[in-house]
C-alpha cells in the first residue's frame, strides 16, 4: 500500500541570518507559493535592500504579517508586473500605506517601484480577519493576533496535507496597545520564527513602566523637559497610552508622522488592546503642528515630548535634542531599539549623534519597551504548537540565532531545528 507523504517546500529569500528584510515562500513542491512579507532593510549607507527575486507568476497569493518596513517595504515591486492577491489586516493596510509613502520620499531615488505600483498593491488587497481561513489554489491562508503592533498577524498556511506557520514578529507579553501573541491549540508541522531576542530575556514590562515614569516624574519636577524619541509606528502610541495611565495631567506632546499614525489607530479600534487609553491620551495630549509650536515647547519647563525617529534618523527628535541636548535639567529617554551604525546608537555609546553636534549635558537613559518575544516567550511559543516537526530560525543576526537554536535543540532536538541563510530551500517530507 502507498503511504501519502506531505510535502513542504520553504524558501527563504530575506531574514536569513539577518534581522529585517523579512521573505518567506511556502508551497508544496508544486512550484507555486504563498509568499509571506517582503521587506527591505538598509545598507551602511543608508540604501535599501530588497529580498532575493521571486517570480510574481510563482506566488497564488502575497501575505504581509504587519505595516513595518522590514517585512512590507518591498511589497509594491511584485506589482510592476503583475496584480497578485494581497492579504493584510485593514489597519496594516492603511498603516502601511503610509509607511511606504514616507519610505518612498526618504528613498525613492534607490527603489525599483513607483506611487503607480503601490496603489496597485493596495488595489489588490483582501483585508482579513483573525481566526479565518482564506483559500488561494491549493492552500489556505490564516492570521493569528501576533502581540507585535496592532493590526500583525502569525500566518498559518494549510498545504493539505501539513501547516507551516510563520510568526513574522511576535510578542507574548500583553500591553496596553496589543494582547500578547497565543498559539494555544495551534498545529503545525513546520514553524518559521523570528529570533530577534534569541538570546536574551527582558526584564518584567513592569518594572521598566514603573522607572520611566519615576525618572519622567524626576525630570520635570525639576523644570526640565523630557525627549522621547520613538518609533512612528507602535512605540510611540504604547509610550503615549503609558503616560495617560500614569502621568495624564502632565504636558505631553507627540511630534512627527506619530500623528497620523496615532489617528489611523484611532480609527481602528477592534485592534487596540485598550483602546481607552490611546484615546485618553488623544483628549488629553498635544499633537504638534508646526514649527511655531516646536519653539514654544523647548522654551518651557516641565514638557514631555514623544518625537520621530525612534534612533535619530530625521524626523523632528533632532531639532529638540539641538534645543534640549545642552541643558542638565532636561532628558532624553530612548525607548526603541538603537540599530549599529544610527544616529541613536552613537547617542548612547558616544554621548553625541554627529560628529558636528555637541557631547549631550542632558540626561541620558534607554528602557527596553520592546515589542518582540525574548527568548522565554520564543521558546513557550514552540512549546505549545502541536504536532511541530521542524523549526526555521528567521530574523536574526548570526551570533543571536546560533544561541536560539542551541536553546531549541534541546527542545525539539538538534536535527529539527534549522538556521539558514538567504537563498537556501528546504524541503520536508512527512
Amino acid at each position: 500500500m502507498k503511504i501519502h507523504m506531505a510535502r513542504i517546500e520553504i524558501k527563504v529569500l530575506g531574514g536569513g541570518r539577518e534581522v529585517g528584510r523579512a521573505a518567506i515562500a511556502v508551497g508544496n513542491g508544486s512550484g507555486m507559493y504563498v509568499l509571506m512579507d517582503y521587506g527591505v532593510n538598509f545598507n551602511e549607507r543608508d540604501e535599501p535592500q530588497l529580498p532575493l527575486h521571486i517570480k510574481p507568476s510563482e506566488v497564488v497569493a502575497l501575505a504581509i504579517t504587519h505595516a513595518h518596513l522590514d517585512h512590507i517595504g518591498a511589497a509594491p515591486f511584485l506589482y510592476t508586473t503583475s496584480q497578485l492577491p494581497a492579504l493584510m489586516t485593514s489597519i496594516t493596510k492603511e498603516l502601511g500605506k503610509l509607511m511606504i509613502h514616507d519610505f518612498m520620499k526618504l528613498s525613492g531615488y534607490y527603489l525599483p517601484f513607483e506611487q503607480v505600483d503601490v496603489d496597485l498593491m493596495l488595489d489588490n488587497v483582501s483585508e482579513v480577519t483573525y481566526g479565518k481561513i482564506y483559500e488561494y489554489g491549493d492552500y489556505g491562508v490564516e492570521f493569528i493576533n501576533a502581540g507585535h503592533i496592532p493590526g500583525s498577524g502569525m500566518i498559518r498556511v494549510d498545504l493539505g496535507d501539513a501547516k507551516v506557520l510563520y510568526t513574522g514578529d511576535v510578542n507574548t507579553v500583553p500591553t496596553r496597545l496589543v494582547d500578547g501573541a497565543r498559539l494555544d491549540g495551534v498545529e503545525a508541522d513546520v514553524m518559521v520564527i523570528e529570533g530577534t531576542y534569541g538570546n536574551s530575556t527582558h526584564p518584567p514590562r513592569e518594572e521598566i513602566e514603573k522607572e520611566f515614569i519615576e525618572s519622567v516624574k524626576e525630570v520635570i519636577e525639576g523644570g526640565g523637559n523630557v525627549l522621547v524619541p520613538a518609533f512612528s509606528l507602535g512605540r510611540s502610541q504604547e509610550i503615549m497610552s503609558l503616560l495617560a495611565e500614569k502621568l495624564p495631567e502632565a504636558n505631553v506632546f507627540y511630534d512627527g508622522m506619530i500623528r497620523t499614525v496615532t489617528e489611523i489607530m484611532v480609527s481602528h479600534p477592534e485592534f487596540i488592546n485598550r483602546y481607552n487609553l490611546l484615546t485618553k491620551a488623544v483628549d488629553n495630549f498635544k499633537s504638534v503642528r508646526n514649527s511655531g509650536d516646536r519653539r514654544r515647547i523647548v522654551k518651557g519647563e516641565g514638557n514631555i515630548i514623544i518625537s520621530s525617529a525612534g534612533m535619530l534618523k530625521g524626523g523632528p527628535a533632532q531639532y529638540y535634542i539641538k534645543k534640549l541636548g545642552d541643558k542638565r535639567k532636561n532628558a532624553v529617554f530612548l525607548v526603541s531599539y538603537q540599530a549599529p551604525n544610527t544616529p541613536g546608537r552613537r547617542l548612547f555609546e558616544e554621548g553625541k549623534f554627529a560628529d558636528n553636534a555637541p557631547l549631550l549635558k542632558a540626561r541620558l537613559q534607554w528602557f527596553d519597551f520592546s515589542s518582540h518575544a525574548g527568548v522565554d516567550g520564543l521558546t513557550n511559543l514552540v512549546r505549545t504548537v502541536k504536532n511541530l516537526k521542524k523549526v526555521i530560525i528567521v530574523h536574526s543576526d548570526p551570533e543571536v540565532g546560533i544561541h536560539f537554536k542551541e536553546r531549541l535543540d534541546v527542545l525539539v532536538g538538534e536535527e529539527n531545528v534549522l538556521f539558514p541563510t538567504n537563498g537556501e530551500r528546504l524541503l520536508f517530507e512527512f
